[in-house]
């Protein structure tokens, strides 16, 4: 059974912020970093405890919100409002520093977290792989090609992601590995209306898959034509169905 805590954590610039903490009860296989959405959720516990109970020490900060910013006297924006996501990459680069003893590091963010979970791929250190969840600005401003090994799941039916704009960041993205579950709406994997229970055990089991292979397993092969991808254990017999992996584009 997982122990679990709240810490307090310090960050590069000296203030402190909290983070729940759940540890396996076992010697941890790695680490994983959890983004909620927004500033908070109250799945977080759940998710936490599922990923311990798979044998990885699980930290969720509590990010701070974004600072408010103001105009300088010659009217440009300084340099918070130029990249207002630098702060809490910061945290995060804090929250990986402070498990990173446990193993190689993987970070999973949803919805608006599952943003941050992009964003750090490329900009915080120590990360072995990456996965979103119905990912919020991801689509819509793609960036540069990944540094690490980045999963992200997608509903069909999200009206706050639309189909049509993750299709045209697939091609774009080849080195992504990107799944899509049909009839999936926003926050298919929370309780309540929109859960959608095939789609939350679909991308879990990928999700854990692409997770051993990165944080446990051996170094990745690099496929033609397609990036870094795990040989995770998806269901490739079923390439008609729109729930398997996008794949890389043809040549």
């Amino acid at each position: 059974m997982a122990t679990e805590s709240t810490i307090k954590l310090t960050a590069h610039d000296g203030h402190t912020f909290q983070a729940f903490r759940a540890d396996p009860a076992d010697t941890p296989k790695g680490a994983i970093v959890v983004l909620p959405d927004g500033g908070g959720s109250s799945k977080i516990r759940k998710v936490a405890d599922a990923f311990a109970a798979s044998g990885y020490v699980v930290i969720a900060p509590e990010l701070s919100p974004p600072a408010a910013v103001e105009a300088t006297a010659d009217g440009e924006a300084p340099a918070a409002a130029q990249d207002p996501v630098a702060p809490l990459l910061a945290e995060i680069q804090s929250t990986v520093d402070s498990v990173k003893e446990c193993g190689k590091v993987a970070v999973v963010g949803y919805g608006a977290g599952g943003g941050l979970a992009y964003s750090a791929a490329n900009r915080v250190s120590g990360l072995a792989c990456a996965v979103s969840y119905y990912a919020i600005g991801v689509v819509d401003a793609a960036g540069a090609k990944r540094k690490v090994p980045t999963l992200l799941h997608f509903g069909e039916a999200d009206p706050i992601v639309p189909f049509p704009a993750v299709s045209m960041f697939r091609a774009h993205h080849p080195e992504v590995s990107a799944f899509s579950y049909p009839n999936a709406a926003h926050d298919f994997d929370a309780e309540g209306d929109t859960y959608d229970e095939t789609a939350t055990a679909m991308a879990q089991e990928r999700t854990l898959a692409w997770i051993s292979q990165y944080v446990v397993g051996q170094p990745p092969i690099t496929l033609k034509n397609a990036g870094a991808y795990a040989l995770a254990k998806t269901d490739k017999k079923k390439k008609k169905k729109a729930d398997d992996d996008m794949g890389p584009p043809a040549d």
